[in-house]
């Protein structure tokens, strides 16, 4: 394996880890994450098609309060290292990916008891009056966020691919198949509380004929999606929730729906 690959990997890795606290740029999330390790691995496909899928599965995974949600860094990174690098299928990198996040977040979890030493570390400094000792131990404990995906990714790589081979084999097929039905219902799940945020009366209308359409095979996803933004813009044009003082002189309407939404808040 060429070492610069390694170290793409592991810089993706580490990134993953970081942002599984940070959630600025998302690499975390599986369809960034799966698709980047699939590039600097070269099967960028695969990785797209693994996240893709393991996404639909995280859309119901969120931290609540002091509940950590299963871990969607290192289920995507383990499992798109196996399906690019270690020669395991789209299906089994779903399969695995439910109880790698599990181990992700027993994890975190750890991760985070350590942090609190380096918050009181970081509370004396402030004491102290030292802000760039603060400054170090913030980025030292976020660094431990990446470490704790780096790490784990190193083993995999550093496993012979005969080994990792041999293991995925050995899985039986009644628990790949029941792992990969659960994920399945995992995914209806988190469409169901992706449209229960958004159900109004007035879009359910859209939900309908989008279920009417994904039954017409010869619409692609890049054809649904056309539809559904000239659905959206029409919308915007003849609704009168978003046309309100249109038509008459002395409208406080600028004409365009969206800046007159932005304007309202």
């Amino acid at each position: 394996m060429n070492i610069f690959v390694i170290i793409l990997v592991l810089l993706v890795a580490f990134l993953a880890g970081m942002e599984g606290i940070l959630d600025q740029f998302q690499f975390h999330q599986p369809i960034i994450a799966c698709t980047l390790i699939g590039i600097v691995t070269g099967n960028p496909i695969q990785g797209l098609l693994l996240g893709g899928t393991l996404q639909l599965i995280a859309l119901g995974w969120m931290n609540i309060g002091a509940a950590v949600a299963p871990d969607a860094a290192l289920a995507s990174i383990a499992s798109a290292i196996l399906v690019t690098l270690r020669g395991a299928d789209v299906s089994e990198g779903i399969a695995l990916a439910i109880p790698l996040a599990i181990a992700g977040q027993v994890l975190t979890i750890f991760v985070r008891t350590l942090t609190v030493g380096i918050a009181h570390a970081a509370d004396g400094k402030a004491k102290e009056g030292s802000f760039r000792a603060v400054e170090l131990l913030h980025l030292g404990a976020l660094m431990l966020q990446g470490l704790r995906i780096a790490i784990p990714a190193g083993i995999i790589l550093a496993v012979p691919a005969e080994l990792v081979t041999d293991g995925l084999n050995a899985i039986p097929e009644w628990l790949t198949g029941g792992l990969a039905v659960a994920g399945g219902m995992i995914v209806a799940v988190g469409y169901a509380m992706v449209i229960n945020m958004m159900a109004t009366p007035k879009l359910w209308v859209f939900f309908a004929l989008g279920f009417a359409l994904s039954a017409v095979g010869e619409l692609n996803l890049i054809a649904m999606g056309i539809i559904g933004v000239v659905l959206a813009l029409l919308y915007l044009q003849f609704s009168p929730d978003f046309n309100q003082g249109g038509g008459g002189g002395g409208s406080s309407s600028g004409g365009d729906p969206l800046d007159d939404i932005l304007n309202d808040y």
